[in-house]
C-alpha cells in the first residue's frame, strides 16, 4: 500500500471546484476591514475574526512598521536561545496586567500556545478534562501531552461533574476549555464550571482567543464574569482582536516560568517577528484609549442577533458579535455560501464533521468599524437567499 493512496482518492474539495460552490483558500486582492475584494467583486467581510476592526488602524500599522525599522523583519531563532527581545518581554508584561494575572509568556501563534502549555503540564499521571466543542488547537494540546483526557458534553454542567467524579485521586487535573467557542458564538459557564473545578482539586485554563478584546469591557470572558483570581491560566491570541499574529498565556509566575522551560512549541521555534509583537501592543493600547471600540462591536452583535431572529434564522446559543445562521445540510449550506458570496456578502460555511452533522452553519462575526447601512444591506441580501433557498 502506498502511504500516497489516501491522497489521490481524496476527491471531495475538487468535487466542490468543479461545481463552483469551493468556498475556502480564496486569494483576496484587497482586504480593507470591511470589505475585501475577490477578482474585482467587492464583499462586505462578515467572516473575520478582526472584532475591534484594528488590523487597518493607524497605530497599529505605524508600529508594526516602526519595529521593521528598527528591529528588521525576524528575529531568526526562538525565544528559548537568541529570539527574545526586550519588546517580546514588555509585551508579556502589559498583557499579564490587562488580564489580571503575574506574568505572561508571548508564543508565534495561539495555536503553539496551546500545543505546547497544555502538553507540558498534563503529564503521566494527569488528566486533562475538555468541553467536546475546544478548539482543535486544545484537543492536540492534550494529545501531545502524557496523560489521560476525558471530554464532558458541550456546556454540560451536570457531566462534567460527573466526569470530575470518576476519576481516580492521585495525578493532578486541568480543565482546558474555550471562554467564547468561535463557531456558535456562545460561553463556556463559567460561573458553574469554575465551583466545580475547585470542588474536586481541578486547576482550571481558559482559552479565550475570540473573547478577549471583546468580553469583560475587553479583559475577556473570564473579567465578564468576573472570576479573575479563580481561573488558573488564560491565554488569548493576537490573531483576533489584537490584529496581529501570535500568542499568549498568562498566570502564576512560577506556572508561567515552568511552561517557558518546558513548552516544545516555543523553545523550538522562531519567536514572532518584531512587528508582530509591536503591532500587538499597540493594539493593547488602543484597546485603552478607545473603549468605544469594544461597546460598538458588542452592539453590533446584539442587533444582528436581533435582526437575524426576526427574519426567521436560528442563531443557536449565540451571545456575541460571533452569530452562527444554523442550516443543518452540507449541500444547503454550501448553496447559501454561494448566493451570499455572488451577492457580496463574506461569511464562513462550517460543515459536518467540523460540527456535528444537523449544525451545519453558516459563521458570521462582526467588526467594531461595521456601519449600520452595512449591516442592514448584509440582512437585507440574507433575507433574499434564506427566502430563495426555503431556509426562513
Amino acid at each position: 500500500m502506498d502511504i500516497f493512496d489516501k491522497c489521490f482518492s481524496f476527491t471531495a474539495a475538487k468535487d466542490a471546484m468543479a461545481y463552483g460552490i469551493y468556498p475556502y483558500f480564496i486569494p483576496l486582492t484587497e482586504n480593507e476591514g470591511n470589505e475585501v475584494e475577490f477578482k474585482g467583486h467587492r464583499l462586505i467581510m462578515c467572516g473575520s475574526n478582526n472584532y475591534l476592526g484594528l488590523t487597518t488602524h493607524p497605530k497599529v500599522r505605524e508600529a508594526a512598521c516602526a519595529a521593521t525599522d528598527r528591529y528588521g523583519t525576524s528575529c531568526t531563532g526562538s525565544r528559548f536561545l537568541n529570539g527574545t527581545l526586550e519588546l517580546h518581554e514588555r509585551l508579556e508584561s502589559e498583557l499579564a496586567e490587562w488580564v489580571g494575572k503575574e506574568a505572561g509568556l508571548v508564543f508565534s501563534t495561539g495555536m503553539q500556545v496551546n500545543l505546547g502549555s497544555v502538553s507540558a503540564l498534563v503529564g503521566r499521571n494527569d488528566v486533562v478534562i475538555l468541553d467536546k466543542d475546544d478548539h482543535a488547537s486544545i484537543v492536540d494540546g492534550a494529545r501531545l501531552g502524557y496523560g489521560k483526557i476525558e471530554r464532558y458534553r458541550h456546556n454540560d454542567v451536570t457531566h462534567f461533574e460527573r466526569v470530575l467524579k470518576s476519576l481516580p485521586d492521585e495525578g493532578g487535573r486541568l480543565l482546558v476549555v474555550d471562554g467564547l467557542f468561535s463557531m456558535e458564538g456562545d460561553l463556556a459557564k463559567l460561573d458553574e464550571l469554575v465551583p466545580i473545578a475547585k470542588k474536586y482539586n481541578t486547576r482550571i485554563m481558559v482559552d479565550d482567543a475570540h473573547g478577549m478584546g471583546v468580553m469583560g469591557k475587553g479583559h475577556g470572558t473570564v473579567a465578564e464574569f468576573g472570576l479573575t483570581k479563580d481561573v488558573d491560566l488564560i491565554m488569548s491570541t493576537f490573531s483576533k482582536s489584537f490584529a496581529s499574529l501570535g500568542g499568549f498565556v498568562a498566570g502564576d509566575e512560577g506556572v508561567i516560568h515552568y511552561i517557558k522551560h518546558h513548552a516544545r512549541s516555543l523553545i523550538f521555534s522562531a519567536s514572532i517577528p518584531p512587528s508582530n509583537a509591536a503591532a500587538a501592543l499597540a493594539a493593547l493600547q488602543v484597546m485603552r484609549d478607545e473603549p468605544e471600540r469594544i461597546a460598538r462591536v458588542i452592539s453590533i452583535g446584539d442587533k444582528m442577533r436581533k435582526g437575524f431572529k426576526s427574519l426567521g434564522f436560528e442563531i443557536g446559543e449565540s451571545v456575541t458579535p460571533v452569530v452562527p445562521i444554523i442550516i443543518g445540510d452540507n449541500d444547503k449550506t454550501f448553496l447559501f455560501w454561494k448566493l451570499l458570496f455572488d451577492a457580496g456578502v463574506f461569511v464562513n460555511p462550517v460543515i459536518s464533521p467540523a460540527v456535528a452533522a444537523g449544525r451545519q452553519l453558516l459563521r458570521t462575526s462582526y467588526m467594531a468599524t461595521h456601519t449600520d447601512e452595512e449591516l442592514d444591506k448584509v440582512l437585507t441580501i440574507f433575507e433574499q437567499v434564506g427566502k430563495q433557498i426555503g431556509v426562513i
